[in-house]
């Protein structure tokens, strides 16, 4: 839990105390052995008895927690920091078993003090997460001043920077499939866009051949942002969306906003700002920045002055169809297998960077010819018993779960079925969010299986209210009880939406 609230002590003490049923039953045991020693005591059983028994207690029943416990989604990984970490927590657990031994003769003294240690694991936790953190922020630091050295003595590399409430990082994909017609591209891979992921990236993977470097940025806080910009050195910048995501750390959607032109703000004066036009916050901020601007969208061409727009757009089944237009006059047939209209609004941002970067019509069909879908981004998947899956599972967010309903409606389907714990980290707009989710639901799908019993009050209360029929709602405590329902409820033609999948210190 430590490794996936990023190390954060605060975070860490957050998961604890929004799950202490699933840590505190183990911390009971422990004090509750402590008891039976000193109840042991009272009857003057022999002090092998009173050390062994309780100990012995204690670790048969951890033992069954540990071996029937499932499996996690995303496991430890013993990174540098994870095993250095490990070894701290253990040293301090090693040094109060000393000292617990040297000031504690009578032996069920001795019995309960090691049990009440042990209930306050977590507390060691914290405080091995306090006592590296110098250490783990120098050599972060150096890693950080290396990998920025590489990027500034590579006066002949385009780094294009990519941030957005959702939408970055089916972009960078996008981006890269069709610049690599052109260019040799990196990228950075899965969810890496983080200061320490990228640095990793640039570090290990960056090579002199290579002309463009992709890079997703990521954020949480204020100053997110311009800690990656001055990392990696960006000439292109480009905005995807900007919405009620991480509002639990940000406080407003103003912030949000503030954060992500935090990119703009740092390209050089000949930079280039790729933003959104269809998007409020992108378009208002962008019109406060001297930098040149490209303005993308699918509304009219006319009241927003776009550089690129969609016309004559088609969601089929087998994928996208529409016209990329110029503010020139060129036109660019797409076509894409990908879901979702708001696809066509990530496609218009690599087909303006693109276009920025100098390939012509060709090159760029050519780059839109290899794009596939996204793994867990409304990723289509057909099974063998005539079952349909949409995999929408990643990191789901109020517009996107609405585009993703939008592709279930669209789809032709014997019933419409949808998988999902809601959504998470949308601050004080949370319930009211996973309420409206609720709602949408109700006017689209046949069933419902909701993931977590506490988490998905606020879906079950939105769909009630719609009057969804509640026989047809399903309420479980994880996504392997939901696969099980599925089981029994899924027939051929079915179509099934699985929205969202929370990680383990989500689950709930």
């Amino acid at each position: 839990m430590a490794q996936l609230e990023g190390y954060k002590i605060k975070n860490f003490f957050k998961w604890h105390f929004r799950n202490y049923d699933r840590w505190v039953k183990e911390s009971l045991l422990a004090l509750l052995s402590a008891g039976i020693a000193f109840i042991m005591n009272i009857f003057r059983l022999p002090s092998e008895i009173i050390i062994l028994v309780p100990i012995a207690l204690f670790f048969y029943i951890t033992y069954k927690e540990v071996t029937t416990k499932k499996k996690a989604k995303k496991p430890l990984v013993f990174t540098a920091r994870a095993t250095r970490l490990f070894l701290t927590f253990w040293l301090l657990i090693a040094l109060s078993f000393y000292f617990l031994k040297k000031n504690f003769q009578a032996p069920e003294v001795f019995s309960a003090e090691v049990l009440i240690l042990t209930a306050l694991l977590p507390v060691y936790m914290a405080l091995s997460l306090v006592i590296t953190f110098p250490l783990e922020k120098f050599i972060q630091f150096l890693y950080y001043k290396s990998a920025q050295r590489k990027i500034r003595n590579r006066k002949d590399l385009i780094t294009i920077g990519i941030t957005g409430s959702y939408g970055k990082t089916s972009t960078k994909h996008f981006i890269t499939a069709v610049l690599s017609e052109k260019f040799s591209v990196l990228m950075t891979p899965e969810s890496y866009n983080t200061p320490m992921g990228v640095t990793k990236v640039i570090r290990n993977e960056l090579k002199d051949t290579h002309q463009i470097f992709v890079c997703e940025m990521g954020a949480r806080q204020r100053g997110d942002i311009k800690v990656l910009v001055k990392l990696a050195n960006p000439k292109i910048g480009v905005i995807t969306s900007i919405g009620p995501q991480h509002l639990e750390t940000f406080g407003t959607i103003e912030n949000v906003a503030k954060t992500k032109f935090e990119l703009v703000e740092g390209l050089p004066e000949d930079g280039i700002a790729v933003l959104n036009g269809d998007n409020y916050y992108c378009r208002t901020f962008g019109e406060k920045f001297a930098v040149r601007k490209l303005f993308y969208g699918t509304e009219s061409p006319i009241e927003r002055k776009y550089f690129l727009w969609a016309e004559n757009i088609i969601n089929t089944r087998q994928g996208l169809k529409f016209d990329a237009v110029t503010e020139d006059g060129m036109r660019i047939k797409c076509e894409v297998p990908l879901l979702g209209r708001h696809n066509v609004s990530n496609l218009l941002a690599a087909i303006s960077v693109a276009l920025a970067l100098g390939l012509n019509e060709e090159e760029i069909k050519r780059g839109l010819s290899r794009i596939e879908p996204v793994p867990h981004r409304l990723q289509l998947i057909s099974t063998p018993h005539g079952v349909t899956v949409i995999d929408d599972a990643f990191n789901s967010n109020p517009e996107g779960a609405k585009e993703a309903l939008a592709c279930l409606k669209e789809m032709d389907a014997k019933r419409r079925i949808i998988v999902t714990p809601g959504m998470v980290e949308l601050g004080e707009k949370e319930y009211e969010e996973n309420k409206n989710l609720g709602k949408n639901i109700a006017e689209v799908c046949d069933y419902a299986i909701l993931v977590g019993k506490k988490r998905s009050r606020p879906i079950f209360e939105g769909l009630k209210e719609a009057s969804f029929p509640e026989e047809k709602v399903f309420v479980v405590a994880n996504l392997d009880e939901a696969t099980k329902v599925l089981q029994t409820l899924l027939q051929p033609g079915d179509v099934v939406l699985f929205e969202n999948d929370l990680p383990d210190n989500y689950e709930g």
